[in-house]
């Protein structure tokens, strides 16, 4: 098993910018890929970014070239660092995590999700 517990998120004026964590813990070193997904209210869960164990990455449109994700293999920890913040990006941000080398931004991938931290970006 693998728990992942996400922190970071915060209200912020848009343009401005935050970083989001999540922490592994458990089962780590069976983890092959992991991502940051975001869900607003009356609206899917979506992918934002995914990176691989060998450090891969991809993104979504929408965020390309504003988000970067990274992970600190030493702590288990994923990062999402989120620049140039936009109105549209609000919403709970969600770490998630599976075994395997590849990655997908398919939120049905994944098997491990964590509890969820708040974006509020704001005018």
């Amino acid at each position: 098993q693998v728990q992942l517990v996400e922190s970071g998120g915060d209200s912020v004026q848009a343009g401005g910018s935050l970083r989001l964590s999540c922490a592994a813990s458990g089962y780590t070193s069976s983890i092959g890929c992991m991502g940051w997904f975001r869900q607003a209210p009356g609206k899917e869960r979506e992918a934002v970014a995914t990176i691989t164990r060998s450090g891969t990455t991809i993104y979504a449109a929408s965020v390309k070239g504003r988000f970067t994700i990274s992970k600190d293999n030493a702590k288990n920890t994923l990062y999402l660092q989120m620049n140039s913040l936009k109105l549209e990006d609000s919403a709970m941000y969600y770490c998630a995590a599976r075994g395997g080398v590849t990655c997908s931004l398919s939120t049905s991938w994944y098997n491990y999700w964590g509890q969820g931290t708040q974006v509020t970006v704001s005018s």
